[in-house]
């Protein structure tokens, strides 16, 4: 009997060991969990991202990947030309697809004959998406663009700052915020029978008044979002310049100069109050 209880013992003791020698296994989506994407050597495929594409990993140097625009991963299977096949060193993979605001992952199958399967263009689905949580991510490109359609979407009425010059006058419509960033909606109207053709935009702030004997100091502001890229108008123009979170003193404003290409090179600029900024209201919801 006492036999019996020190071999039970041993065996527990084993068990316990055992136990507690098992890998602390970290959490997360298993492979075989993953959507397939099939894969051959004689098709390219197209992951098309609703939002630019940050990053991007291929598991396996058997596929070759590149990006022909911001929000297009396009892969193929390294072919071997002597023997005209796929260079498959494994036959699973997995492709990590990471935008702006989201990561998602796909497990590619190789094969020879899986023409029947294989989708050429594959949409980056909110399903296949695990949404990136981290402090300070920058508001997407696609969501810029929303909110200021939104706004631009809306008849200006009034306006919040004026000023006019060669016959074109500048209008601040509205200033919103959302989060960290601010929407400025800047309009323009020429009044003359001359084009205006835009050599560019630029943001800086400075100081409020400037004496002729002082040195005049400009910090540059650049947009992270512009709605449209301004090319040239002929009466009526108007735009919407998002920019992340700033401030400056009330002795300064933040100037926007608007440049008309040579050789006429009339220009414009618009003086926008810090107070002003801070009055900013929330884009409306509809």
């Amino acid at each position: 009997m006492k036999n019996v209880i020190t071999l039970l013992v041993l065996i527990f003791l084993g068990t316990v060991n055992a136990v507690a020698q098992q890998p602390n296994i970290a959490e997360g989506i298993k492979m075989d969990e993953l959507p397939i994407v099939y894969l051959t050597g004689n098709v390219s495929i197209h992951f098309v991202s609703p939002e630019a594409i940050q990053y991007a990993d291929i598991s396996t140097k058997s596929i070759v990947g590149d990006f022909p625009l911001k929000n297009i991963l396009r892969i193929k299977s390294i072919v071997d030309s002597t023997k005209k096949k796929s260079v498959n060193i494994v036959r699973d993979a997995v492709i990590t697809i990471t935008g702006e605001t989201f990561i998602a992952q796909y497990h590619v199958v190789f094969g020879d004959n899986l023409s029947q399967r294989i989708q050429t263009n594959i949409d980056v689905l909110p399903e296949h998406m695990k949404p990136l949580d981290i402090s300070g991510l920058k508001m997407s490109q696609n969501t810029m663009r929303e909110y200021a359609m939104r706004l631009i979407s809306k008849r200006a009425k009034g306006h919040w700052a004026q000023s006019k010059s060669y016959g074109i006058t500048a209008r601040l419509n509205s200033i919103y915020t959302v989060g960290d960033y601010i929407f400025l909606d800047l309009g323009y109207e020429n009044e003359t029978n001359l084009k205006y053709d835009v050599d560019q935009v630029r943001f800086t702030i400075e100081d409020r008044k400037v004496n002729k004997a002082s040195t005049v100091q400009s910090i540059e502001v650049k947009p992270d979002f512009v709605l449209f890229n301004p090319i040239s108008f002929k009466k009526h123009a108007r735009n919407v310049y998002v920019f992340k979170k700033f401030t400056f003193p009330g002795n300064k404003v933040l100037k926007a100069e608007m440049n008309e290409k040579q050789l006429s090179g009339r220009v414009s600029t618009l003086l926008i109050k810090y107070s002003d900024v801070l009055d900013a209201d929330m884009i409306p919801s509809n």
